[in-house]
């Protein structure tokens, strides 16, 4: 079960004017699950995205950047689960391109104009006759209101929908952002397997949506581990549709700066939520470093922590062998760190207590008081470097039992 995190009710899931969703069971992989999505733009949307840096990277995430900088006017995005389209040469590539053909048809566009997704298991070839066969259905299910099950339809190892939905006033004008997100296991993104949509009826400029697609995952997607693996097909996008009439040309542009707190809010909620249902996740692990001469440094000590398996299977046992911690610090590749001057505290629910200090063991820790706050579902590991004023927050789970049972069984 995910931890303090339930999947948002469809009404609490803003249509955004300009988007409609259709989704449709076409047997990707299994039988009897809707399993196909597509998304319809209006005319004068702006869409940018985010992809893995993985060099083995997907087929469709390869399309998707071609397509992207080619320039065209995006008008449709169609996603499907079960299988990954990666690791499949030339032929996903082919198969991908064959997708946006199909659905560059239904909507009297070029295949230019789509954005193609897939996840689900690597280098299995994507059943691409399928897929084409549902998409007339994902035609006729189009509705603006579609957010709610979408999220279900993305899913692949994750036990619940991941969504989330805000309305802000900016200049007098309410504005409307919502997203879906997927992932549970296979997550550590480099830009987690992660796919995440965002979606928004302000109107951004082409060149903000760039930069801010770019921020907003520096501050939520890629601030997650699960396991500490990149996927091939970690993609994240968003869509601008302009239909509430504010209008952003540029950073400057008043209200922008609301604007962009909103759309990251959003994002880092998605984001968050897929580390409360990592595969087998009991515990959600706020890792918050502080004292680091820049903000890479920071993150770097925190995903050191947040990857060790080490760390994670003794949170998962509420075991405080927290030397653990600072043997990740350690090792974290952090030019001249003095050990001498790092701290560490452990805390929850209001409640923080220092562990380490001066090289070792703080000589105010026990060890009933980190036994108890590591019984804690939500728990945050505090790291001062005591080296500038830099800080960034990495967010992690635990590893338990199921995480081995999951991945061993994925492919049955």
């Amino acid at each position: 079960m995910p931890v303090n995190f339930a999947t948002p009710a469809p009404e609490a899931l803003f249509p955004i004017a300009g988007i409609r969703l259709g989704l449709a069971e076409a047997g990707i992989r299994k039988l009897d699950r809707r399993d196909l999505t597509l998304l319809a733009l209006d005319a004068g949307c702006t869409v940018a995205g985010v992809f893995t840096q993985n060099r083995f990277c997907a087929a469709p995430v390869q399309l998707c950047r071609r397509h992207l900088d080619s320039g065209s006017e995006i008008r449709a995005l169609v996603i499907n689960t079960g299988i990954a389209n990666a690791g499949t040469g030339e032929s996903g590539v082919q198969a991908a391109q064959e997708t946006c053909v199909a659905v560059g048809k239904l909507f009297g566009v070029s295949a230019s104009q789509v954005l193609p997704f897939s996840t689900g298991v690597i280098l299995e070839p994507l059943p691409v006759e399928r897929l084409i066969a549902g998409l007339p259905r994902c035609v006729d299910d189009l509705a603006s209101d579609h957010w709610h099950a979408a999220a279900h339809a993305i899913m692949t190892t994750d036990t619940v929908a991941k969504a989330a939905s805000r309305r802000v006033e900016i200049n007098g004008r309410t504005i409307t952002i919502t997203g879906i997100s997927k992932g549970a296991g296979m997550i550590r993104p480099n830009m987690a397997t992660m796919l995440g949509f965002v979606a928004t009826d302000a109107g951004i400029a082409e060149p903000l949506l760039r930069q801010l697609v770019r921020e907003a995952a520096d501050e939520s997607f890629n601030c997650i581990t699960v396991d500490g693996d990149t996927s091939t097909n970690d993609s994240f996008i968003l869509i601008a549709t302009g239909q509430s009439g504010s209008e952003f040309t540029d950073s400057g542009t008043p209200g922008y700066a609301a604007l962009r707190a909103a759309v990251t809010g959003v994002a880092l909620e998605l984001a968050q939520a897929i580390i409360r249902d990592g595969e087998g996740a009991t515990k959600f692990i706020s890792i918050a470093v502080e004292g680091g001469r820049d903000r890479e440094e920071c993150k770097r000590v925190g995903y050191a922590i947040g990857h060790s398996p080490l760390v994670k299977t003794a949170f998962f046992a509420s075991d405080p062998n927290l030397g653990r911690i600072l043997a990740a610090i350690g090792y974290a590749d952090i030019d001249a760190l003095d050990v001498e001057g790092v701290r560490v505290w452990l805390g929850s629910a209001g409640e923080e207590i220092l562990v380490a200090e001066k090289g070792g063991r703080a000589e105010s820790y026990r060890e009933e008081d980190g036994s108890r706050i590591m019984q804690s579902a939500e728990i945050t590991v505090r790291v001062d470097l005591g080296r500038g004023k830099a800080s960034g927050t990495v967010y992690s789970c635990d590893f338990s039992y199921d995480y081995v049972k999951i991945n061993a069984d994925y492919r049955s």
